[in-house]
């Protein structure tokens, strides 16, 4: 049980697919939704945990996050990849994600299949910032 709620806990830092109004030019995420199941700040750092559904063929729209995530892939399989355009992971359902934060890993999840893919995120971001800031598609052929 302590491993289950440790790897969801972990898996919903790991995502950050809820992301705010961005920058010009940026790629919305399509068929995404979202629920909060924790938000709770210790220190300067702001815990959020967070279910995040990807619908087949959505997208988190290419972002990059000012924090620490990891998720955990609950249902489904997702395909991560990075702004050089390049898939850097295809995750299934019982695998951990670990995102990279900061400006310099633009990133996109897709859900190229026909189920919905659910991950739980968990974000770690300083008080104040965002969980995920948009960008604009980096010349990739897909969004």
């Amino acid at each position: 049980m302590i491993g289950k709620t440790a790897g969801t806990v972990l898996a919903a830092a790991g995502l950050a697919l809820a992301v705010p109004p961005g920058t010009a030019d940026a790629t919305p995420g399509r068929g995404v939704s979202a629920v909060t199941l924790f938000d709770h700040v210790v220190g300067g750092t702001d815990y959020v945990l967070k279910e995040i559904t990807l619908a087949p063929g959505g997208s988190t729209g290419w972002h990059y996050h000012p924090g620490q995530v990891t998720g955990y892939v609950k249902q489904g399989v997702l395909s991560h990849n990075e702004s050089s355009c390049a898939g850097d992971g295809v995750y299934h359902a019982g695998q951990l994600i670990s995102e990279e934060s900061g400006p310099g890993y633009v990133h996109i999840g897709r859900n190229l299949g026909t189920t919905p893919v659910v991950l739980e995120v968990l974000y770690r971001s300083p008080v104040g910032q965002p969980l995920a800031v948009d960008a604009p598609n980096p010349g990739c052929p897909f969004e």
